[in-house]
This record gives structure tokens, sequence and C-alpha cells, in this order.
């Protein structure tokens, strides 16, 4: 598949999710390829071509002018529709609101990369060439070169990249380690190592460190008029740090929503794919960021990066293979929603395969998230398989941490190391989703604002004796014979048990357990806990409703069951048969998250797909 022609991923998508009945839509998510029409407008359209004269005008389809002319001549309101074909450029610098869109079917390709050719043999049998385009970087603060080093070398840290026939070789840490599939770097020379012999095969090196730029700052003698450009149907692809970034205000300590989010305002990018950057797709700071139908592929710390911005939507995006440097030490995420954003709604979106990377992560003073109808699979760390967090490397779905009030309904986790992680957060509202080999996993720790490596981070959440009011209710909790671990964990630090007694959860019931063999793992982990270790395990929901009461009365089990359950498991299609005895066995689903479910709302069923009749 030739990921830089703006794939479409809107064919079938029926082997990882159900048709019509599914809570998630089926599709299309990714870029859809269609003819654009010339947009109307009451600016000036610009036309721009990869062979186009700089000194052209660019007002007519017959006299195209460059990208990097037109980004420069452009004001609010005005557009640039390119030419299909590859524009090797980068670093473009926009303040003003406009439009960037394909001429009709055309397929853009912007590349950060240039094309090297004069290449020299080695007697050590290794090619070499000259380059004066190089991106050396230090390592990240958290990186411990006693606790670090073997697993992340400083190489990984640079952010030159370099392909061959398409193909993203591996840096190596010298030239004795190079190979046909990786490459070396002497910056002091600037010189490229390959192991490979690069005659009759294109041989691509970064050149660029991001594709555009969004700044706040005046440019091209032009001040920012404060909102965000529409771009669409565009691949960005092979940048040696980012294809956008959108600067703002930047909170380093506790911020109100009125006071951050305002430099940039209504960012729509869709039918866009980014892949390739050596870090970051896009680094975004604006309110009412919207990205839809993209593909954000082979990155590698995070995918998408949104700060401290209120009120965005990411629909029907595909979120795939982040962390692809496998980078240890850190926390990657395919989506990272981070700083005090509020009302940042995820909603239909396929994020598979990480298996170096989370999910989707909220992250430090997210308020009012909702993660509706998304599709989570195989975001798991390759092996071993985590018997318990904390014990080994594990990577989650949907992480929500230190922060107050999110929805998390509807969605799928298919084989994730965890499906949802709630840390130190308060206020999760968890319904209706579906976990198939995905525990679920709440947990509060003594992490606070006092003495923390990060300072100011635990100051935006809830505090050490707020963190609770979760609610976990409607949601179907399947293991195959090859899964043997706890469904749901409750963890609590056992230092906080005498001044934290009280559950994390305020609703815990009409969740279903499925196990199709029995498991040597306990079926829930519960804290806190009178006991030394301030959790205890259950086998049953029977001795945990003995335990707990309040929790779990309308709630099953189903151990060693082969009986009906999903339409059809390996092709990935969870809707409920009606067969099962227990698909609804349902709560009725609060008005908020009704309405966030949409049209099966009113339909009472266990898990994130109404019942196959």
């Amino acid at each position: 598949m030739n990921l830089y022609a703006r794939p479409c991923f809107c064919l079938l998508i029926s082997c990882l999710i159900s048709s019509v009945y599914s809570q998630p839509s089926g599709g299309p998510y990714g870029p859809i390829q269609q003819t654009y029409e010339l947009p109307t407008t009451t600016g000036t359209i610009y036309y721009v071509a990869p062979d186009a004269k700089p000194d052209a005008a660019g007002l007519s389809l017959a006299q195209p002018t460059t990208l990097e002319q037109a980004i420069q001549k452009v004001i609010t309101g005005d557009c640039i529709v390119m030419r299909g074909g590859t524009y090797r450029t980068g670093g473009l610098l926009l303040n003003q609101s406009i439009t960037i869109q394909p001429y009709k079917d055309e397929q853009p390709i912007l590349k950060g990369t240039l094309i090297a050719k004069d290449w020299q043999l080695r007697q050590n049998g290794l090619w070499t060439t000259s380059w004066e385009h190089l991106f050396p970087s230090k390592p990240a603060d958290w990186w411990r070169r006693e606790s670090n080093a073997i697993n992340t070398p400083l190489h990984l840290f640079n952010d030159d990249m370099v392909f061959v026939d398409g193909k993203l070789l591996k840096s190596a840490g010298w030239p004795g380690e190079v190979d046909e599939n990786s490459f070396f770097i002497d910056y002091e020379k600037g010189i490229i190592y390959l192991g490979i012999d690069p005659n009759d095969k294109l041989i691509e090196i970064t050149a660029f460190d991001s594709a555009i730029t969004r700044t706040i700052e005046e440019c091209h003698g032009k001040t920012s008029d404060g909102k965000g450009p529409t771009i669409r149907g565009i691949t960005f692809t092979q940048y040696a740090s980012r294809a956008f970034e959108f600067e703002g205000f930047y909170p380093n300590g506790l911020s109100d929503e009125s006071e951050h989010g305002n430099d940039i305002v209504g960012t729509t990018i869709e039918n866009c794919a980014i892949t390739y950057c050596s870090r970051v797709a896009g680094f975004f700071l604006g309110d009412n960021l919207i990205i839809r139908n993209c593909l954000i592929s082979d990155t590698s710390t995070e995918g998408i990066y949104v700060v401290a911005s209120d009120d965005i939507l990411l629909e029907k995006n595909i979120f795939r293979r982040n962390n692809i440097e496998d980078i240890r030490g850190y926390f990657p995420a395919a989506v990272k929603i981070f700083n005090q954003c509020y009302r940042a709604t995820c909603r239909d979106n396929l994020i598979i395969d990480h298996p170096y990377s989370n999910g989707i992560w909220y992250d430090v003073g997210e308020v009012d998230g909702r993660i509706v109808d998304n599709w989570f699979q195989n975001i798991r760390y390759p092996e071993p398989k985590p018997s318990d967090r904390g014990h080994v490397p594990s990577y989650n779905a949907f992480f929500f941490e230190i922060s107050k009030g999110a929805v998390c309904a509807g969605n799928v986790f298919v084989d994730c190391d965890f499906g949802m992680f709630i840390l130190n957060a308060s206020d999760v509202k968890m319904y209706n989703n579906t976990c198939v080999n995905s525990p679920a996993y709440i947990e509060r720790n003594t992490r606070s604002a006092v003495g923390d490596h990060f300072g100011w981070h635990p100051v935006t959440g809830p505090d050490v004796d707020q963190r609770h009011g979760h609610q976990f209710v409607n949601n179907l909790l399947t293991a195959d014979e090859n899964f043997n671990n706890t469904l749901l964990v409750f963890k609590q630090d056992k230092s906080l048990c005498a001044r934290l007694d009280k559950p994390q959860v305020e609703k815990l019931d009409y969740n279903i357990y499925v196990r199709r063999m029995a498991s040597s793992r306990p079926l829930i982990t519960w804290s806190p806990a009178a006991n030394e270790n301030c959790q205890i395990d259950f086998e049953s929901l029977d001795a945990f409703r003995k335990y707990h009461s309040e929790f779990g009365a309308n709630s099953r089990q189903f151990i060693n069951y082969n009986g009906p359950l999903f339409k059809n498991a390996q092709l990935k299609d969870y809707g409920l048969l009606s067969e099962f005895t227990a698909a609804q066995n349902a709560a009725p689903v609060p008005s908020e998250i009704s309405e966030l479910l949409g049209r099966f709302s009113k339909e009472q069923y266990i898990g994130a797909f109404p019942i196959v009749r």
C-alpha cells in the first residue's frame, strides 16, 4: 500500500467492526478520496504546482506559482489550490485563516525529504554521502544513562530519517552496526552511512523539520488574524520533527479555560494523511480544533498532541503505529490530550496496532472529556503478557490521568494490555463498553503537588482525597481461552488505606463478565480493603457481593462458558446474539450519555453493541 498516495480507508472495515449494529459507525475512516470543487470565497484563489515558477502570479490554472510563494501572499479568506505531485518543502510559516486543498481529484504530497544521489563505496563495504540538512537532538529530560541507555541509546533522540524506496531505515549507533536495514550519521563530519547499495534506488533523507507552522507572530508582513486554517485532502510525510506546529499560550500552572486556547481558534484538518514524522504528526494549541477522516501513522513520540485547547473534536480518524522506534523510558501516546483541555471529544476513531504506545491519553487537568464510539485494538506490549500493572511494561487503550470528569461510552477494546486505565482522576462515567481481552483498571495513589517531579501537574487535577465518583455500568468484559488475567482492577496505595477507606466508584453494576475458560487469576481485584496490602482478590461475583453488597447486585458472570455470545468473534463482529441470556441485562443510560451514544441509546443492552436479532 502506498501511504504517500492519500490512501482511502473508506472500503471494507467489516473485518474490524460490525456493520449497522455497531456503536462505532463502521466508517468511512481515514482519508476519503474525492473530487474537490473550487472553493467559494470572496478572497483570492492561488494555484500552485510542484514544477511551477516562483515568479508566476498563480492566479490561473495555466500559470501556477510555488507553494512557498502562495503561502507568503495569502491573507484571511484566500485559498490555495494544489495540483497533484510531490512538493519537497517545509518550514512554511502561516498566520492567516485560509483554505488549502487539492485541485479536483489530484493528490498533492508534501515531503520533508530531499533525494540523495552522490554516494561513494567505502573500503568497509558501506556507502556514504555528505549531507548538510541534519537534525541532531539531545535526550529528553527523563533519560538517565544508568537506567535507559541499554533500551534507548542516545542516537534514537536524533530526528533524521532515511528512506530507501519508501522504506524507513533504522538508526544505528556506529558504523559497525549498519546493515541493509539501517543507517548511521557522523554528525561532526556530516556524513551518512548506508549498508545497502543505493544505486538504482530512491534514497530520501530528511531535510525539513516541519511542513507548516501556524505562528501567532508576525510573518510575511502580516499580523495573526487569530483564526485557524482549513486543510483538506493533502498528504504530509517524512518530516524530521512534525508536519504541523500550531503555536499558542502554554500554561505552566493552573489555568482557567478562558485564559488558554484563544490564540488560534477554529482549525479544520480533514481527509489528510500524516505519516513518518520523526516525532509528532501534529502539535496543536487552539480552541475548536477539528481533525476528521485523517490517517495518522508511523510516528515516533506522539501522533496528535493537543495542549490547552477547548472544544476540540477528533472524529473518524485512523491512528496507527506510534512509537515506531520503540523508545523506552517514557509514556508515548497515539493521541495526547494534555494540560487542561476542556470538552475534548474523541468520537468514532480507529486506534489500532500500537505495540509500543498508549492509545488515547487525557493527561493533567483535562475536564469533561468525551471518549465515545471508538475502536481500540492491539494496544499492548508484545511480550510478555502483563499479569499485573507495575510488574511488566504495558500500554493502555484509553488512559485518563490527573483529570476531572469524562464519559467513556460505546467503545470497543480488543486485545489491549488495559482497555480503560483511570489514574488519580474523578467522576469518570464508563458505560456500555465492550472489552475483549482488555481489562479495566482504576487506581489512585499518593501523587500530589508536594514534591512531584513535574511540579504543577497534580495541581490541575483532583487532589488525593478527591479521586472518586466513578461509575462503571453496562460494560461487557470478556476473556477468550488464551487470556488469563483479572478483568476488573481497583488499586490504591496501601499508605492511603486509613485515610481513604471509601470506594473509588459510586456506581458499579449491570456489568457482565465472561470467561471462555477458568482462570488462575481473580475475576475482580478490589481496593481499598481492610488488610495489610489494602487489596483483596475475588474469584467470583458472589464473593465480591458478600464483601460489597451495594455493588454488583445486577451483574452476572459466565465462567467456562462456550454458549452463544458474539455474532462472529473471528471477524471481530461483537454484536451480541439475542440468544445470550444476559444481552439485555442492562440499566437505563443517563440522558447525558444517551445523547452522546445517539441512535441506539433508547435500547437497553450490555456493551457497545445493540442485540443482533
